[in-house]
């Protein structure tokens, strides 16, 4: 392995807001260059002569690793790898490690956040009060959208790994009963119930598992009509876990309590989405940052540096290719 160490970063704002300290990154590499607006036309410019790229959500395909032979680290500053061909890299001898685990308490309070939003119909209250309706009540107080309390009330969670482990230890401080739902594509267990059977009984959904050929709308029209009248349902997962014009016809008929989603199924949403629509009630969509809280991201750039100085050490960390 050559001495140089050069990385570049292909989308540093991605990650960095100007907030973050990147001197254990600087560290682990003799030249670290930092770019923006990376595009597919310039990404193979940027990167020729690089031993290491860095990308969140830059494609990396197998035409531009061919004509990369001096790169031989990429480093995800995310977990999903689903723009790096990982075939191809396998194929060239590249090294490919993700982060993890690092937005967990970030991605946890969100989930309860939205979960708590819903309950307390807080946007709903907030446009009252915006529209000048509780300054022209007649009584002290506005009570015009139902409240509910979590303490009681039942929550299946879909996904009980680091991140679902985590909501469901919030869920049950606020006294929620916690129930696991099974996943497609997974070996049956006995601690999970299945989906026709979680659904009905439950008064929140929240969705914590992977998007794949078992779980891409998990949620479609007919799981929604399962869901007990004025169910909540809360999703920081991926967008395609979750048929997206069912939910807003089931938020639009008036079936559930309201719902909440960080993802959608095109991101950024630059040619709208059905949940995007301004005529949907009791939805709330938050524009992918459950993660994104400083000390999650600074929890990426240590990772970034660890598995930086593993891969040049001969010990590489988070490999997933």
């Amino acid at each position: 392995m050559t001495d140089n160490r050069r990385a570049v970063f292909l989308d540093h704002p991605s990650l960095d807001l100007g907030d973050l300290d990147l001197s254990q990154l600087r560290d682990s590499f003799t030249e670290l260059q930092l770019f923006s607006d990376t595009t597919p036309q310039n990404v193979l410019e940027r990167l020729l002569g690089a031993q290491v790229a860095i990308s969140n959500k830059i494609v990396l395909n197998a035409q531009t690793l061919a004509a990369c032979p001096d790169l031989r680290l990429i480093l995800v500053s995310a977990t999903g790898t689903n723009n790096i061909d990982l075939a191809a890299a396998r194929a060239q001898g590249i090294t490919v490690s993700n982060c993890q685990g690092y937005g967990t308490p970030s991605v946890a309070q969100h989930t309860m956040m939205l979960l708590l939003n819903l309950a307390t119909r807080l946007k709903d209250y907030q446009q009252d009060v915006a529209a000048g309706k509780w300054q022209q009540a007649k009584q002290f107080c506005l009570l015009d959208h139902p409240i509910i309390e979590l303490e009681g009330k039942t929550l299946g969670l879909l996904g009980h790994g680091e991140l679902g482990s985590a909501v469901a230890r919030l869920a049950e401080a606020f006294g929620m009963r916690v129930v696991l739902g099974a996943i497609p594509g997974r070996p049956a267990r006995a601690d999970r119930v299945p989906l026709d059977e979680l659904l009905p009984q439950v008064d929140a959904l929240t969705l914590h598992c992977p998007l794949n050929e078992h779980t891409r709308h998990l949620i479609g029209a007919r799981e929604l009509a399962l869901l007990k009248p004025g169910a909540l349902v809360v999703n920081t997962a991926r967008g395609g876990l979750i048929d997206e014009q069912a939910l807003a016809h089931a938020l639009r008929s008036g079936h559930l309590g309201g719902a909440a989603t960080d993802v959608l199924s095109v991101e950024p949403p630059v040619d709208g989405n059905p949940l995007l629509a301004d005529d949907i009630p009791r939805l709330i969509v938050t524009p992918h940052n459950a993660w994104g809280s400083r000390e999650a991201r600074q929890r990426i750039v240590g990772q970034l540096a660890q598995n930086a100085r593993g891969f040049f050490s001969g010990a590489p960390l988070r490999v997933v290719s």
